[in-house]
C-alpha cells in the first residue's frame, strides 16, 4: 500500500507544447493517502487515462514528479512500482484455469506453493470465484473474467496500489451494481490504495471515498460525493454530477438581486457581496431538486412556462422556460405540477454564484 503524491504533473503528447490546448494534463498537484479509494471522473478526452498511465509508469510526464510514500518513482517502469492495473478488457490466460490465473502473479515472483494456495483461496472467496477455480477462464462470462483480472491484482499482498481503467465498461448493466458493491467491500476489507478511472458518475460516487473531477486536462475539484453535489467548485462539476445536472443562468448583479433578462432572483447577503467583487461572466447555479415550483404567484417568485413533464416513477422532471432560458426541476410524486404556468423560488441557501465558471468565494 502507498501514499501517492502527484507533484506539479503536466503532460503533452507534442514534442513542443506552445499553447494551453497542447497540454493533455495541466498542472496536477494532489495527494492520495495510503488506503484511499479515489475515482478519476470525467468525460472522454479529459485526461484521466493519461493521468492513470503516468501514475502506473506506462507514461513519463512532460513535467512534474510522481511519489510513492515520498519516494520519487517518476522514471521507474510499472514493474518497478509494485502496482497492479485492471484494464477495461479482462487481462488473463484463457487456456488456464481460474486457479492458475490467480496463482500466476505469485508463482512468477517465486512464492512457495503453500502460500500461493492460501492466497488464491482467500481472494477467490472474496470475489465469489471459489466454485470456478477448476474451470478454464475461456468459458466464463464477461463479469467472471473481469473478476479474475481483478483477482490477479489483489492476490499480491505487497502491492502498493491497484489502478482501474474503466473496468466495468464491458459488464452487463445488471451486473455492474454487484461488482461495484464487491469492489467497495474489498477496499473496506483489505485497505488497499485504489484509483479508479471512469466516465460514469454512478460508479464514481458509489465506489470512492474521494472523487477527482477532471475537465480539459485539469482536476477541477476533489472531494467526497456529498461535497461535489452540494458545493461544486466549477460549473462543469455542477453540470456533470447529478441527473439532471445543475441549472445555470447568466446574470448581472443589482445589489442582492441577480438579474436574468429582467427576472430578479434574490441572493443571500454574503454571496451577493462576493459576487460584486468578482470579475468575469456571472452565472447563478441551482440543483433541480432545490428549485421550488409553485402554482401561484407570490413575493420573490419568478414566473415560468411549463414545457414538459417526465414521470420517472418515484419523481418527475419538469422542464421550464424562464426569461428565455431552459431550467429543470425535480419534484417528488406528491408534489403538484402546474399545467402551463408556474412560479419558481430559488432558495438562497442552495443558490450558488459563479464567475467565469468558478464558484465565487
Amino acid at each position: 500500500m502507498a501514499r501517492i503524491e502527484l507533484n506539479e504533473v503536466a503532460h503533452s503528447y507534442l514534442p513542443r507544447a506552445k499553447k494551453d490546448s497542447d497540454w493533455a494534463l495541466k498542472r496536477i498537484h494532489t495527494v492520495w493517502e495510503d488506503g484511499t479509494a479515489c475515482a478519476l471522473l470525467g468525460p472522454s478526452g479529459c485526461g484521466k487515462t493519461t493521468l492513470l498511465n503516468i501514475i502506473s509508469g506506462l507514461l513519463m510526464p512532460s513535467k512534474g514528479r510522481v511519489l510513492y510514500d515520498g519516494r520519487d518513482v517518476t522514471p521507474l517502469r510499472p514493474e518497478k512500482r509494485n502496482i497492479a492495473q485492471v484494464f477495461q478488457f479482462p487481462v488473463l490466460y484463457d487456456t488456464m484455469t481460474v486457479y492458475n490465473n490467480l496463482a500466476f502473479p505469485l508463482r512468477n515472483r517465486g512464492i512457495g506453493e503453500s502460500e500461493v494456495r492460501d492466497r488464491v483461496l482467500e481472494i477467490a472467496d472474496i470475489l465469489d470465484l471459489t466454485d470456478f477455480l477448476g474451470k478454464r477462464a475461456a468459458g466464463l462470462a464477461a463479469d467472471a473474467k473481469q473478476k479474475i483480472s481483478l483477482g490477479r491484482g489483489l492476490v499480491r499482498s505487497d502491492v502498493a496500489a491497484i489502478l482501474f481503467d474503466e473496468p466495468l465498461t464491458v459488464i452487463d448493466p445488471q451486473l455492474k451494481w454487484h461488482l461495484r458493491r464487491k469492489l467497495k467491500e474489498i477496499h473496506e476489507q483489505l485497505k488497499l490504495t485504489f484509483i479508479y478511472v471512469t466516465h460514469d458518475q454512478v460508479e464514481a460516487l458509489t465506489f470512492a471515498d474521494q472523487v477527482a473531477v477532471m475537465y480539459e486536462g485539469e482536476m477541477v475539484q476533489i472531494g467526497s460525493p456529498e461535497d461535489l453535489f452540494e458545493n461544486p467548485q466549477h460549473r462543469f462539476v455542477g453540470y456533470f454530477i447529478g441527473s439532471p445536472g445543475m441549472n445555470f443562468l447568466e446574470c448581472t448583479l443589482d445589489g442582492n438581486v441577480a438579474q436574468v433578462n429582467g427576472a430578479g432572483i434574490v441572493l443571500d447577503d454574503e454571496t451577493a457581496a462576493r459576487g460584486r467583487e468578482a470579475k468575469g461572466t456571472l452565472e447563478i447555479g441551482i440543483r433541480p431538486m432545490y428549485l421550488e415550483v409553485h402554482g401561484e404567484s407570490a413575493k420573490n417568485r419568478i414566473e415560468a412556462k411549463v414545457r414538459m413533464v417526465e414521470d420517472l416513477g418515484s419523481y418527475r422532471i419538469v422542464t421550464l422556460r424562464v426569461a428565455g432560458k431552459t431550467l429543470k426541476a425535480s419534484l417528488q410524486e406528491n408534489e403538484a405540477v402546474p399545467e402551463k404556468r408556474a412560479w419558481l423560488t430559488f432558495p438562497p441557501a442552495q443558490t450558488r454564484l459563479y464567475a467565469d465558471g468558478w464558484l465565487v468565494k
